[in-house]
């Protein structure tokens, strides 16, 4: 009023309200643009309020709705903000919230079901261990811990922005907040709270760097409260493209905060409490793991450049002359002619040649997988006219096929959400992969499937861009100066496309508003390869369902993924399928697994693998997961590929794989210490396939992470909050891996627990500090068994995993502090999709009354028995004559059975 005053002397009245709602005009938007560059949100150049209203609130046993309507004016700050809204909030489980925010016409798009399925369930609010406290004006809600009060999620002080095209909320949070996931990323697992930005935008992310968007999208993260000791998460259903930030303001605290270009706010809130809990209720959301096959836990070996069948053969018999387990051999694109998916190269992999090695392989219990890409090459070829004649490739405006550039040169793009695509993706892998006239794979490599696309935006006409047709680098991506010949001139009926803005406007619910910019929407995530267009297909396409590729991009690869399983699926009905991708987004790891794409050889790569790993099989449910061992791009060395080799033997999947020529081959067999470290690594990895395959299981049961970071298991130990570059192997063993080149030590944490070293079997009693570990040979990796548990290995290893399901077992009991411990053991045949019979085994001891007990189910019968056990600490590791069969249950006494000295037996 002071400035109002002084107006009024300077002019009349009406003059003095004139001119002071100018200035202030002025100084308001000056305060905006200051704020912008701070790294906030601010309102558009008039005055307006922002946020909504709740009111009509309905009650009802497991939830409430309310309607909310929008603070006028408007704010329109990227968009135009949508007036009336409703929320839902449903008490699904006793752990779980599903919350909802969405316009009332729901007219803007939702993940489908079909992509995404929802998990059901209904409590009473009463019964709820989480309750939703809302603030009707203006509106804000937070989710509390009923049993202490603490709100693990609280948008109050920031205003709800819900427009046509932009999307902001945000959660305050605690002080130096702990918090984990928001990937794929290969960031520190620990994630950073200050000026931190994740983006969600998937991408062909050659070399996987660091602090950028990758190929796939899992908006779930997992917040760790110290004060109470207690764990959430908190998933955000939603499939645009995103930035969440992390970061501490002076006047907001601390806090993490949503961007998105369109879609709902869709949340559910987990309420754990430990992380185990919370990765549990997660699985219910993203959907249980699928079951892998027992020899897809075998060593695989790839390389992109092969180029021909003899040099695949050699690589196989090499192998075997080295005496290195080969479970699988695998090629990369160089098996197609030309590049073309569904085809082979006639010079280098005719039919009868490749059908050769398949059943050399077959004949020798090993496997082969080969690669398919989304694009199909966009020439006059069976896969193509197929395609063009069902109608099942994305499309222009004009209705004409959408032409990129892969490396074929000019593709077409298969339409997942196209009703027939299902049908043609089966008719070609029936044909092609054929056991009688094809190519009989027995897994599945999709890559390219962000998608990828060679061309900078906007692409008219790609002919001008093409790879070179010989052995090229997936790396070097082709643009107009590096053009070696032009591609032939495409197909009649296909013409450039023009940039379209949104026109639809036939009512249908949830398939995204009309009218919007769907190529340059005004907020701008921090995609590192540019517009959201760009090096991908254009997000102004319209799928044949009426859904924008601007809405469904992060989808493309995990729909990939599902089309693909079923396809395997059609070829071999009752065998579980292996299919491992390139994109993900929430809910891929219930149809496939993950490789964590095309790495570096480098120690660093070899580092960020741990983390980068943990995060898809602990956050995200996709536990089939590793990297490519060695490193895929540039030329690895001896001590780190043997170091890696050590290192991959324990990830879930385990593939050596690198680019051509001219860099070296990395072969396990290639160098003598590489040989050394691959035989004992694998040794090793196969005495405790089952082990694996067990906690593998227990994933795909109730969610239990198979590989998972410290503090899951320690999470009262804050030590163990920042370790990434530990981590444990189902329930039993710590993986401390030599992470520096050159070094044969290690410094490792062991919280204050009963640890044994799996090598010596000696016993070593943590006490909450760093040991060092020294004298690690380049051929070993240090493991340590966690006191309390039992572990089932098979007697010895075998150069198959068909061989060593044919070995006895043995146990070995590794008693905590108090003298107990338990373990499980789950037997099934390894194959079939639907097991017609099982057997889930438990263990038990106790020191004290020298009991093991075996019981549990005993449906499959294994045909071998558990020979040996062996019970370490006290005075000396005891090595028992056991010979129990795994078809009944049994409690034996070791003080009445024939024991000597582990060592004496060794």
């Amino acid at each position: 009023m002071i400035f109002l005053e002084a107006f009024a002397w300077l002019f009349p009245s009406n003059l003095a309200v004139l001119a002071w709602q100018i200035m202030r005009g002025y100084l308001v938007l000056g305060a905006c643009k200051m704020m912008i560059f701070g790294g906030e949100v601010c309102p558009s150049q008039h005055e307006c309020l922002g946020g909504y209203t709740a009111s009509n609130f309905q009650y009802t046993h497991s939830g409430v709705t309310a309607d909310l309507k929008l603070r006028q004016p408007a704010c329109d700050v990227y968009g135009l903000d949508l007036k009336d809204l409703r929320l839902t909030v449903d008490y699904e489980t006793e752990y779980r919230i599903h919350l909802k925010i969405f316009d009332v016409d729901e007219q803007v798009y939702q993940i489908p079901e079909s992509v995404l399925p929802r998990p059901r369930g209904s409590v009473s609010a009463g019964e709820s261990a989480l309750e939703v406290r809302v603030v009707e004006d203006p509106f804000s809600f937070a989710v509390v811990r009923k049993d202490n009060h603490e709100a693990i999620f609280n948008t109050s002080g920031s205003d709800i922005i819900f427009e046509s095209q932009y999307l902001r909320f945000r959660t305050s949070l605690p002080l130096h907040p702990i918090i984990y996931g928001l990937g794929e990323h290969t960031d520190p697992m620990l994630l950073l709270t200050t000026d931190y930005i994740r983006t969600f935008w998937s991408r062909d992310a050659g070399m996987v760097p660091p602090g950028t968007n990758l190929y796939g999208n899992h908006p779930v993260y997992f917040e760790h409260r110290v004060q109470s000791n207690s764990t959430h998460g908190v998933a955000f259903v939603n499939s645009n493209g995103m930035d969440i930030k992390i970061n501490r303001k002076k006047k907001s605290g601390q806090y993490l905060e949503y961007n998105t270009v369109g879609g709902i706010i869709d949340l559910y809130f987990l309420a754990g409490p430990g992380p185990i809990d919370v990765a549990r209720q997660f699985s219910e959301v993203s959907g249980k793991a699928a079951m892998m096959p027992y020899w897809g836990f075998g060593f695989h070996q790839c390389r992109f450049g092969y180029g021909n069948v003899e040099n695949v053969f050699e690589v196989v018999r090499s192998y075997a002359k080295a005496n290195i387990p080969l479970e699988t051999m695998w090629t990369d694109i160089d098996y197609m002619d030309g590049f073309k998916v569904f085809t082979l190269n006639p010079e280098g992999f005719p039919l009868d040649k490749t059908r050769e090695l398949v059943d050399y392989l077959h004949d020798h219990d090993q496997h082969y997988v080969m690669m398919v890409d989304p694009a199909i090459a966009y020439q006059d070829y069976p896969a193509f006219n197929k395609g063009k004649e069902e109608g099942i490739f994305m499309k222009t405006a004009n209705g004409s096929i959408y032409r990129g550039v892969v490396w074929p040169g000019t593709t077409a793009y298969p339409d997942w959400f196209n009703d027939k695509t299902q049908a043609y993706w089966n008719g070609q892998f029936s044909s092609f992969f054929n056991k009688s006239t094809g190519v009989d794979i027995d897994a599945l490599w999709i890559d390219m499937n962000e998608p990828s696309n060679f061309c900078d935006y906007p692409c008219n006409p790609p002919e001008g861009l093409i790879a070179e047709s010989g052995l090229v680098s997936p790396l070097v991506l082709p643009d107009a100066a590096t053009a070696q010949r032009p591609i032939q001139a495409p197909p009649n009926g296909s013409q450039p496309q023009k940039h379209v803005t949104s026109k639809r406007r036939d009512g249908r619910k949830m398939k995204g508003l009309p009218g919007r910019d769907l190529i340059n929407p005004k907020y701008a995530i921090h995609n590192v390869g540019g517009s959201l267009s760009n090096h991908t297909v254009p997000t102004d396409l319209i799928h044949t369902n009426g859904l924008a590729e601007y809405d469904t991009h992060n989808l493309y690869g995990t729909m990939m993924s599902a089309t693909s399983r079923e396809a395997m699926l059609s070829r071999r009905p009752t065998k579980r399928p292996l299919v491992i991708t390139r994109s993900t987004f929430m809910g891929a790891g219930a149809k496939v697994g993950h490789w964590l794409g095309d790495n570096v050889s480098d120690w660093g790569n070899y580092r960020r693998s741990i983390r980068h790993m943990l995060q898809f099989s602990s956050f995200f449910q996709v536990p089939m997961v590793g990297a490519d061992v060695c490193g895929f791009v540039g030329s690895s060395t001896e001590t780190l590929c043997a170091r890696w080799a050590t290192l991959g033997a324990f990830y879930t999947f385990y593939r050596n794989h690198n680019n051509p020529w001219p860099a070296v081959g990395q072969e396990f067999y290639q160098w003598p210490m590489v040989a050394d470290a691959a035989r004992k690594a694998i040794d090793t990895r196969y005495r405790l396939l089952d082990y694996i395959y067990t906690a593998f299981h227990k994933q795909t049961v109730d969610g239990t992470p198979v590989m998972s970071p410290m503090w899951f298991l320690y999470p009262t130990d804050p030590k163990t909050f920042p370790v990434h570059l530990q981590y444990f192997y189902g329930p039993s063993l710590l993986i401390s891996p030599v992470t520096e080149e050159a070094y044969t030590n290690v410094t490792i944490y062991l919280p204050s627990d009963q640890f044994y070293d799996f090598h010596t079997v000696k016993p070593i009693s943590g006490n909450g500090s760093n040991i060092t570990l020294t004298n690690i040979s380049f051929t070993e990796i240090p493991v340590h068994i966690r006191g309390g548990t039992i572990i089932p290995l098979r007697t010895k290893s075998a150069n198959t995993t068909t061989a060593l399901r044919k070995l006895d077992f043995e146990l070995l009991v590794a008693p905590d502090k108090e003298g107990r411990a338990k373990g499980e053991l789950y037997l099934d045949d390894g194959d079939s999709l639907v097991q017609q019979a099982t057997s889930e085994i438990e263990f038990w001891f106790d020191k004290a009354t020298k009991i093991l007990e075996m019981n549990g189910t005993f449906g499959y019968d294994a045909g071998v028995k558990i020979g040996n056990l062996t019970v370490l600490g006290g005075s000396g590791p005891l090595r028992c004559l056991l010979d129990r069969k795994l078809t009944a249950g049994f409690a034996v006494n070791i003080g009445r059975i024939k024991c000597t000295s582990y060592y004496a037996e060794v």
